[in-house]
């Protein structure tokens, strides 16, 4: 009634939200607005609510409302009226202007500070443009910044894909309690980055348990499900008293499961079903135990393969790939070599109470090395952690000199060396006894080698980098894996059929 009693604002048009229980009110109001104000159209808009303050029922309403409203910004202002209503009908209404579902600014109205004065109150629009409110806006971006520095320890990631994922996976940390799938090869940080995930979360205050770390890959028969699951005494030979089980152990923190692309198919099932009621049976137990974890899963494996091998369940696979990031090895990120290895000897140097250092020359021709086509980097950042180890270590007086860069380069080169063997019997899985007769030795050799080299590879390109080092150096451009598709041909064989016939080292 206020708005349209002042003399310098005209209300042309009232979408008057109403309770059809206050239909007596509404009538009232109505008849006043035409006294005060005749210029001003009022149209009803009744939303029948059960309950005015749950959340769901009073957003629901109001998306309806607005979703099916005809807005016409060109032509007309509006503004959105938080003063009336229940504390939950004025948080969603700013919530749907916040995110333009109303098109709006908000309106606050205030009655006069004395009610005898004859005075009509105020009122004040709120424009939800956080771009006029600097310092919100630059303490934002701060928290933000800060969050994003936690999941990378403060690294200056230079990669664009890698600070990208890392970007997002900020934001669903933050917002979101469901599972994280990280995939990516063997050393790439998955176990890293899923602890800094759990700080992340534990300085929000969004969990109060603890971080509980298991490598499915070392869990095997009744042992798997009792360490998940726990058991009960007697529950199978050797269970001489009762255990809890990680899953437990983790309730009100984060689970992170590693490599669980190697649970067998029993403890997959349990888990699924661990994830989706946050309930399960111990081993021996006929009573539920209870446990309100947040999982995050990572692999190495690509688990779409092992669902349609059937050694992954389908079910499972997809309740944990709701959020799912591919973390590159080493080899794809090389600028951001650098950063961690000024990180590593920051750690290495607090480690043995010693600054340590690099020459500048032998900084150098460590970080060509280290960045070239030549470095494989097969066990990604845990090579890169133990070359910097052994480094310091060894570094007299705490600088490290060429000649230990040297030494270093060497030892990296042999550990990553393919180690030859006898002619593999898989070579005759794949090809014909017409065509191995057709075989030169040369050949044959040649042939052994280049699978080898694909077996130890995740993919055709990683194979392809691996075979043509040396001369990507000279090239400015690369297809490496063109080039090895079209060997492969020659003999008839492409990725799909070694990837299926040949298990992997």
């Amino acid at each position: 009634m206020a708005l349209t009693q002042r003399e310098d604002l005209a209300i042309h048009r009232f979408e008057l939200l109403h309770s059809p229980r206050h239909r007596a009110l509404l009538e009232q109001l109505v008849a006043d607005i035409a006294t005060v104000a005749p210029e001003t159209e009022v149209h009803p808009v009744a939303m029948d609510l059960t309950d005015p303050w749950d959340f769901g029922e009073v957003y629901g309403a109001l998306y309806d409302f607005a979703t099916g409203y005809p807005f016409n910004t060109q032509e007309e202002e509006y503004w959105v009226h938080i003063t009336t209503g229940t504390h939950v009908v004025q948080i969603c209404l700013f919530l749907m202007a916040e995110a333009r579902y109303l098109p709006g600014l908000l309106l606050q109205t205030s009655p006069p500070k004395r009610q005898s004065s004859g005075e009509v109150g105020h009122y004040t629009l709120i424009d939800l443009d956080l771009s006029r409110y600097d310092p919100i806006a630059r303490r934002f971006a701060r928290q933000q910044q800060d969050a994003i520095s936690l999941l990378k320890s403060g690294i200056a990631t230079r990669n664009a894909a890698f600070n990208q994922t890392i970007l997002e996976i900020e934001r669903v940390a933050v917002r979101s309690r469901a599972p994280l799938l990280l995939m990516g090869p063997t050393g790439a940080g998955k176990s890293f980055l899923a602890r800094r995930v759990y700080e992340l979360k534990k300085y929000r205050h969004q969990l109060a348990g603890r971080f509980v770390e298991v490598n499915c890959a070392t869990l095997r028969g009744d042992g798997a499900a009792s360490a998940l699951f726990g058991h009960t005494k007697g529950a199978f030979t050797g269970a001489a008293t009762e255990r809890a089980g990680l899953l437990r152990s983790a309730d009100q923190g984060l689970l992170f499961l590693d490599e669980i692309g190697e649970l067998g198919v029993d403890e997959q099932a349990m888990l699924l079903k661990a994830i989706e009621e946050k309930k399960f049976f111990p081993m021996g137990s006929d009573r539920e135990v209870e446990s309100d974890f947040q999982l995050i899963a990572g692999t190495h494996r690509d688990l779409r393969r092992e669902v349609a091998a059937g050694r992954f369940r389908e079910d499972l696979f997809a309740r944990i790939n709701l959020w799912t990031y591919q973390l590159p090895g080493l080899d794809r990120r090389s600028e951001d070599i650098e950063p961690n290895l000024d990180y590593l000897l920051v750690q290495q140097s607090a480690e043995l109470g010693r600054m340590v250092r690099f020459s500048r020359e032998a900084r150098e021709r460590y970080l060509d090395f280290a960045t070239s086509p030549a470095a494989r980097w097969t066990g990604n950042f845990r090579d890169l952690g133990a070359s910097v180890m052994r480094m310091a270590t060894l570094a007299d007086g705490g600088r490290i000199s060429m000649e230990q860069v040297a030494a270093e380069i060497a030892r990296l080169q042999s550990s990553w060396e393919i180690p030859a063997g006898p002619a593999p019997e898989w070579l005759d899985q794949l090809l014909a006894s017409e065509q191995r007769e057709l075989l030169d030795l040369f050949d044959r050799m040649q042939l052994e080698a280049v699978l080898r080299v694909c077996r130890q590879s995740s993919s055709l390109s990683e194979a392809g980098r691996r075979l043509f080092a040396v001369s990507l150096a000279n090239r400015t451009s690369s297809n490496d894996a063109d080039r090895l598709r079209k060997y492969l041909a020659r003999f008839g064989l492409d990725w799909r059929r070694i990837q299926a016939a040949v298990p992997k080292e």
